[in-house]
């Protein structure tokens, strides 16, 4: 890693992902340390930073739009009865300490404040591993690597809180918040699947030990590698844009009591090529951990 605010996370030596800790971003953002970009092996991005179409979206992060009524995910808020509304809500992530820093990772602790008042308390943990995908008569080669975000979020209030989205606030099908990764955008939308399904409409808001979205010359696939995460139903978009997320509040709100701590960790296989169901679950299984 190099860089004060701009840890790089190498994977043999070749840069991969640069992370931001203290981003300059307006408010309505909610600015929060991300990752941008990430890219393959063979250097292909597979990121998009503040899009056209979404301004809020950050790279890979962790985006959360209702902390007890607070922004953390960033634009308008949707409103029970009144759809999505310009509030003055917006809260931020604030980069604290590193804990741990090495080039293929680090350890983070960061405080979730708004108006004021710090909510959540949070220790992220990230790490980048290469993946032998392939025997050469030079020996073992690599064409992906994996992403391994683990984050925990303590209330560290004296209230209980609650963490909801959209879709608990009366927006069927929005169950956004969580770890959420916004894809490299191309000319056609990108085909997203999984052991058993296949298409937008069929693995979003679904359960799946897997998930894979696959662009023109890349491959992500994510995997919930906890038995929590693995609950947690997935967010998916291909058509209006390519985003996956991980949804903490799906059906109904997360209450976290003072002290409390909520844990969730993703695994994302980054791969160079078009990845089929076999593929993406031999390399599902290296890059998750039992």
């Amino acid at each position: 890693m190099t860089g004060n605010d701009t840890p790089v996370l190498r994977v043999a030596g070749r840069p991969v992902g640069r992370y931001v800790t203290r981003p300059e971003l307006p408010a309505r953002l909610s600015p929060r340390p991300y990752l941008h970009p990430v890219t393959t092996l063979a250097g292909t991005a597979v990121t998009e930073f503040s899009p056209a179409d979404h301004l809020h979206h950050l790279g890979v992060g962790v985006a959360v739009p209702d902390v007890e009524g607070h922004n953390f995910w960033g634009g308008r808020t949707y409103v029970r009865d009144r759809g999505p509304t310009e509030l003055d809500n917006h809260g931020a992530q604030r980069h604290a300490a590193f804990q741990l820093r090495d080039p293929d990772g680090f350890v983070e602790e960061l405080r979730w404040v708004a108006a004021g008042t710090e909510l959540l308390r949070e220790r992220r943990t990230v790490a980048a591993t290469g993946l032998t995908t392939a025997e050469t008569a030079a020996g073992p080669a690599a064409t992906a690597w994996a992403l391994d975000f683990t984050f925990s979020l303590t209330n560290v209030t004296a209230d209980p809180l609650t963490i909801g989205s959209p879709a608990t606030n009366g927006r069927p099908g929005a169950a956004y918040g969580g770890f959420f990764w916004r894809a490299r955008k191309e000319s056609t939308a990108p085909r997203v699947f999984t052991a058993d399904r296949e298409g937008e409409r069929e693995v979003h808001g679904r359960r799946a030990d897997w998930l894979a979205l696959t662009g023109d010359t890349w491959s992500l696939v994510f995997a919930g590698a906890t038995q929590e995460t693995r609950r947690d139903p997935w967010f998916v978009r291909t058509e209006e844009y390519p985003g996956v997320g991980s949804s903490l509040a799906h059906d109904e709100r997360l209450a976290l009591a003072p002290g409390d701590t909520v844990v969730r960790r993703i695994v994302t296989v980054v791969a160079d090529g078009r990845l089929d169901a076999d593929g993406a679950a031999t390399l599902v299984r290296k890059a998750v951990s039992p």
